[in-house]
């Protein structure tokens, strides 16, 4: 695993120091080999955290001729096959690393080398002759890339560190990034929070030549459920898939382990590993002690069953909490207001005390039906029925329940569900999970701002599949084209990067991907079971524990955690001098949030997470504010040209 940066220079020739600097910041991703090619057009820098082919594959790699230089970021598991085809076609290898194999194939087929890879990557190619660099990004968004286009010119990088530390690079908030990231959590692509500055789409490419810019895609993600498949046959397709997954994501040079949750999707992954593997496998997990969502039963259970050398970090709000949430903001780049970045920090951190390499669950509920959400979307269809008045009246009532102490309690997903009910299903797929609705937006900003047409336009540009599809399949497809790439892999991305621990996801295997966009809705979500076909091909495989228990997320008891050791941060973040300061919101509209949860009126601590988060990066990275004034005509515009 690896970072890369670069940037092109037709106006200026480049020094050194600014590509090495550029690298540096990168340096977290890979601290076993940095390396930099500048040519009279170009620089490229590269930093390399080894995991196969420890003696060979530094980077920059560059082509037996020097015409062609390669930085890449990733791992391509189907290396060897493709290693003997080239080979095959007159291609040499001094090792056996994947970098190699990706820079022989563009040789051998330039751009159309892309859908060939299967693995998780961004690269960028240089191809000195014809003074072209192509820029691309693996097909479900598993490794990072972002872009800036300044002029002719042209900045990428793994994260965004590595293109704000050019001095010419402005740093001001992005007013359309700012609206998405209040309402989902997460910017999604190709927007970001810093204005002019945007992400490669998954499975796209980007090709730059004396100033101009093509893209294009590679790969799309097509959904078309063919309903002459039996449950028993899409069984016996998952589970080879499955076991060809787990046994190509194994393959590793160095100490290599499993991220375990007690739930289905990790202990699928551990079941085929185990399977898989010689010898004894290490399974690390993250608790809460004396909660009543602590799951140590769960990894002691599955731990046992699989004799497993197990490590659990007990995740308590130490003194060190308010620290590594800073630290998580600076290794973050992007803020990100899931709060289960906390937890995902400290599993990282123990983890790489023991493996270079670790093996997740990621993506199963996003292919396979795995969040409420998806039942909740046909449970408000029938309450729909009801009249909205009364509606109206019950979530006004349920304002004043007690607020809870849970993490996630009764009183907040009826809420939440009441109020999803009166909007519009796709405004609230996003508000389920989401925080800040428009209605709440608009307060913070004082009645500006963008409104809903922002998320109308994240469905018109996602190429969702056709309505015969089903409305699950709707929502699937969104979950895996915005809050996959951009909230559950960025956040892990990030959070394992900062400790230099490469996390790989099987079920993101591209062939698992488009086996799943095949199957009929009601194989994922059937009557009140999610993840139906998963849940029943393990059924004879796994503990019944595991096949019964309920979806817990990795996430950190946010609301309790505000009203106790948290509560100096958050007041001292939020404070009123601060907001005025950034003149984003209104003072008395954040004033009244953090009093009302405080106060025990209502559970806003996912709001005030992200308020937090947004608040903590300004301040780290500097960024320049202005009062957000965007209409919706100005939000349409700028979205739908990326920002």
């Amino acid at each position: 695993m690896c970072g890369i940066a670069g940037f092109t220079h037709l106006s200026r020739p480049a020094g050194s120091d600014r590509i090495s600097r550029a690298a540096r910041a990168l340096v977290h991703r890979g601290p076993d080999q940095q390396g930099i090619y500048q040519s009279e057009r170009v620089s490229l820098g590269a930093v390399r955290l080894k995991i196969i082919d420890l003696a060979a594959g530094d980077q920059p790699m560059v082509s037996a001729d020097g015409g062609t230089v390669l930085v890449f970021n990733g791992e391509i598991y189907n290396r060897a096959e493709l290693r003997r085809e080239l080979a095959a076609r007159g291609r040499s290898f001094a090792g056996h690393g994947d970098t190699e194999v990706v820079l022989q194939a563009f040789l051998e087929w330039g751009r159309q080398c892309l859908p060939r890879l299967r693995g998780m990557f961004a690269l960028a190619v240089w191809e000195e002759s014809s003074g072209r660099l192509l820029l691309a990004r693996d097909r479900m968004g598993i490794k990072p890339l972002y872009l800036l286009r300044r002029g002719d010119e042209l900045y990428f990088a793994s994260e965004l560190k590595a293109i704000l530390c050019h001095a010419e690079v402005d740093r001001r908030i992005d007013p359309v990034g700012l609206h998405y990231y209040l309402g989902l959590n997460y910017v999604p692509g190709p927007h970001t929070l810093v204005e002019g500055i945007g992400k490669l789409p998954p499975g796209h490419w980007l090709e730059w030549r004396s100033g101009r810019v093509e893209t294009g895609a590679y790969w799309r993600l097509d959904f078309r459920p063919d309903r002459t498949r039996t449950i028993e046959s899409a069984k016996e397709e998952l589970d080879c898939l499955l076991q060809s997954a787990v046994r190509e994501h194994l393959v590793s040079d160095v100490p290599l382990g499993l991220w375990s949750s007690g739930g289905l999707d990790s202990t699928t992954i551990l079941h085929y590993a185990a399977q898989a593997a010689p010898g004894r496998l290490k399974t690390f997990s993250v608790s809460f002690p004396g909660r009543s969502f602590d799951e140590s039963r769960y990894f002691r259970l599955v731990s046992s069953v699989y004799g497993t050398d197990h490590h659990q970090f007990n995740l308590n709000p130490g003194a060190d909490l308010a620290s590594v949430i800073e630290d998580l903001v600076r290794y973050a780049d992007e803020p990100t207001a899931d709060a289960g970045a906390v937890p995902v920090w400290y599993l990282a951190r123990m983890s790489r005390r023991h493996v270079t390499v670790a093996l997740s669950g990621e993506g199963a509920d996003e292919l396979f039906g795995g969040y409420v959400t998806y039942l909740a979307g046909r449970l408000a269809g029938f309450a729909r029925r009801v009249p909205a008045g009364i509606r109206r009246l019950a979530l006004l009532g349920l304002r004043h329940w007690p607020a809870s102490d849970e993490k996630i309690g009764f009183d907040y997903k009826l809420q939440r569900f009441l109020a999803g009910s009166l909007m519009d299903p796709d405004e609230a797929h996003v508000y389920w999970n989401g925080t800040f609705s428009e209605a709440e937006k608009r307060a913070l900003y004082g009645g500006g701002g963008p409104d809903a047409g922002a998320v109308r336009l994240l469905y018109e540009a996602a190429a969702l599949p056709a309505a015969d599809a089903g409305p699950v399949n709707r929502y699937l497809c969104f979950d895996q084209l915005r809050y996959l790439p951009d909230d559950i892999l960025a956040k892990c991305d990030r959070m394992s990067m900062a400790h230099s621990l490469e996390v790989r996801p099987p079920f993101l295997d591209h062939r698992i991907v488009e086996f799943a966009a095949s199957l009929p809705e009601n194989f994922k979500v059937r009557g009140r079971t999610l993840k139906y076909l998963l849940r029943d091909l393990m059924r004879a495989k796994l503990p019944g524990e595991i096949i019964r228990r309920k979806k817990e997320g990795l996430d950190i008891p946010i609301h309790d955690w505000f009203r106790g050791p948290l509560r100096a941060l958050l007041l001292d973040t939020l404070s009123e001098e601060a907001v005025r300061r950034h003149g984003l919101f209104r003072p008395e509209v954040v004033r009244s949030l953090i009093g009302a949860h405080l106060e025990r009126r209502a559970n806003l601590g996912y709001h005030l997470w992200g308020l937090l988060i947004l608040f903590l990066w300004l301040r780290t990275w500097r960024i320049e504010t202005a009062p957000c004034a965007l209409g919706e005509e100005g939000v349409s515009a700028r979205a739908s040209a990326g920002g």
